[in-house]
């Protein structure tokens, strides 16, 4: 089987743009974010055992068919899609597999794959899923990050939020990066992705083991893949560049520049970010920081206590089994 490809990293750090990047390679289709692959991970338990064909054609059917899920976004046969998925390998890895798979059949890429942000968060999840897949986690400096969700319609929290979603991000990171197998995880940078594309699309081609190709320097050639109604994506149909560097220093105020710098400092300065040199946070300011962070990790420790439990519970393996992809035609 061909390796599936993740787009990871904080929200707002460049990538949707990423994303068309592959995407315009000739052997690789990365779709639209999908939204159902965490859901069906954490809600596996209402599917039943996968060997018997109802329970995947149902499977199928909350896949293609359940609001909030992105599957309309992708082009495909919902019926087609669903009869495949009941046909196929009885795991929830190639279930949906079958989707991406799909996907890629239709755009005549032998690749697949998938891009959302806070998978950076769920690797062992996705692991799980797809034992052979190659994450490429791009990295933004934490302060633009925070700078572009602050104006964001749908973000719903407030920029100390950001601030502990970028360091997770970064701290996922790091633990993906001593624990997975060789040739799994990649890093770049944002900053130098729009300084020099082709350099680090180059490296890039490297980790994936595909030859690099110029259509991928044209990411707005396919950017007609993203759904119009995300209006937040709007540059990535025009050229590459690299005119949102440091947006920082004038979207985000001063006590905001001041908490991150102290509680992100030791993380952006080993990325290569230069500090501003801002003062200290106030102490409420960083005691709501503190704040943030504890019930982050209280969520996390909570949702990780539940799939625990559900792992006792689990029919057979969960790992894709789809032979590897053949393309249209």
């Amino acid at each position: 089987m061909e390796r599936p490809i993740f787009v990871v990293g904080c929200p707002r750090s460049g990538t949707t743009l990423l994303q068309l990047m592959l995407h315009a390679h000739p052997r690789i289709a990365l779709p639209p974010e999908t939204r159902f692959l965490l859901p069906a991970y954490f809600g596996r338990e209402m599917f039943g055992d996968l060997t018997d064909r109802g329970n995947r054609r149902a499977l199928g059917v909350w896949i293609t068919g359940t609001e909030g899920h992105k599957f309309r976004d992708l082009g495909l046969d919902a019926a087609r899609v669903v009869a495949e998925i009941e046909a196929g390998p009885p795991t929830l890895g190639s279930a949906l597999g079958t989707v991406f798979r799909a996907y890629a059949r239709g755009h005549d890429k032998a690749r697949w794959g998938d891009k959302r942000p806070g998978y950076i968060r769920f690797l062992p999840e996705i692991f799980r899923l797809f034992p052979n897949a190659q994450v490429v986690h791009l990295i933004r400096d934490g302060r633009d990050c925070v700078g572009s969700l602050k104006g964001m319609r749908w973000w719903e929290h407030d920029s100390t939020f950001a601030m502990t979603t970028w360091a997770a991000a970064i701290d996922a990171g790091d633990r993906a990066r001593r624990m997975l197998p060789p040739n799994s995880y990649h890093e770049l940078q944002y900053e130098r992705l729009v300084t020099d594309p082709e350099s680090e699309l180059r490296r890039l081609c490297g980790f994936l083991r595909e030859d690099f190709d110029p259509a991928m320097l044209e990411p707005s050639s396919v950017a007609s893949v993203t759904p119009r109604r995300k209006k937040h994506h709007r540059r990535t149909h025009e050229a590459v560049d690299a005119s949102a560097v440091h947006a920082w220093q004038s979207r985000l105020e001063d006590w905001e520049i001041s908490l991150a710098e102290y509680f992100l400092g030791e993380r952006l300065a080993r990325y290569g970010y230069e500090l501003s040199g801002a003062p200290r946070p106030t102490a409420r300011a960083a005691t709501h920081y503190l704040a943030t962070v504890a019930a982050m990790r209280r969520s996390r420790a909570a949702k990780d206590t539940r799939d625990a439990v559900r792992r006792l519970r689990e029919h057979g393996e969960l790992a894709c089994r789809l032979d590897k992809v053949a393309t249209a035609g």
